[in-house]
């Protein structure tokens, strides 16, 4: 069996390092690597000089003509989330889908996929800054933003940067082997793969201070996760019945209360792991937790890795 054909489409100021992924994976090595490498070219709306967002310039030697008879296209990055992408790039894309190519987009690659119409239907991820982006712009597409990449068979989207890698490497070990992608996993120093998803990277804001009592409640319970932080106990700190409290705290968060709670106490937890050497029953004590057995159930729920892995992963040394 033939090494797959792959076109990876570069846009005009984009990041090196998103470029070089599939190549890192899938490229050549000297000394040679674990694979036969898989053929690669470098594809743009049109051939000639791209800007990256280095300090360098690239010559790109093929134009969207690349896409065609390719076994795998990549769009690995792109700069323009709220824009739509250029017709001549979502008609390239639906023809390759309709080719049987596969597709996979990385980071933001997922929005030039997702603009071509070929994720519609379909479960996608992207990076987690921009999510409610990417659910506003295309409404037939579930997005998943906690996963590090979402596998539709022809069609793989992976979350920001690094998930690149995870993405690349798991299309690896469905087409030559889990051996093979543990072999290149180890010479270019990554996990095969990653425990957990793109949740244990994403920011959970802390409420901004204000001066009305339901911000008032709410930055209260922030500083006091190990109290009762139940709805009749924030409904008295802002002096408001509970049906009244529930209704304008929805308002505000568009969630719930035990939703919001428990978001805040798994913020507080990360911290405590990431910047203390608090024991684990410390971390659940203060965090408002109780137990470390619930709140151990609660961590991976929300992450996909237990508060040791977590630790182990993030903590400053």
């Amino acid at each position: 069996m033939s090494a797959p054909r792959v076109t990876v489409i570069a846009v005009e100021g984009i990041s090196p390092f998103h470029l070089s992924v599939p190549s890192l994976v899938w490229g050549g090595e000297t000394p040679v690597g674990e694979i036969e490498p898989w053929p690669i070219q470098v594809a743009a709306l049109r051939a000639g000089t791209l800007r990256t967002s280095a300090d360098f310039d690239i010559d790109i030697k093929h134009g969207l003509e690349a896409v065609r008879g390719a076994d795998v296209v990549v769009v690995p990055w792109w700069g323009q989330p709220e824009s739509a992408a250029p017709d001549e790039l979502s008609a390239a894309l639906r023809d390759a889908r309709d080719d049987g190519t596969e597709l996979l987009g990385l980071c933001l690659g997922a929005f030039p996929l997702a603009d071509s119409g070929v994720l519609d239907g379909h479960t996608a991820t992207t990076h987690w800054k921009w999510a409610d982006v990417f659910r506003e712009r295309f409404p037939l597409v579930t997005l998943e933003p906690d996963e590090l990449y979402v596998d539709e068979g022809r069609i793989i989207t992976g979350a920001g940067a690094t998930a690149g890698i995870d993405a690349c490497l798991h299309l690896l070990a469905r087409k030559e082997g889990q051996r093979v992608a543990n072999r290149v996993a180890r010479r270019i120093v990554a996990a095969p793969h990653r425990s957990g998803g793109q949740a244990q990277f994403i920011e959970r804001p802390v409420p901004e201070p204000g001066s009305d009592p339901l911000a008032e409640a709410m930055r209260w319970s922030a500083a006091n996760l190990d109290a009762d932080l139940s709805i009749d106990s924030l409904a008295a700190h802002a002096h408001l019945s509970r049906s009244s409290f529930t209704r304008a705290f929805r308002a505000r968060t568009g969630t719930t209360v035990a939703k919001w709670v428990l978001g805040q106490r798994l913020s507080a937890a990360r911290e405590l792991l990431e910047t203390t050497a608090l024991p684990i029953d410390d971390v659940a004590s203060t965090a408002g937790f109780g137990g470390a057995a619930l709140f151990r159930q609660h961590f991976v729920t929300a992450f996909g890795a237990t508060p040791s892995q977590y630790r182990a992963a993030f903590r400053s040394r």
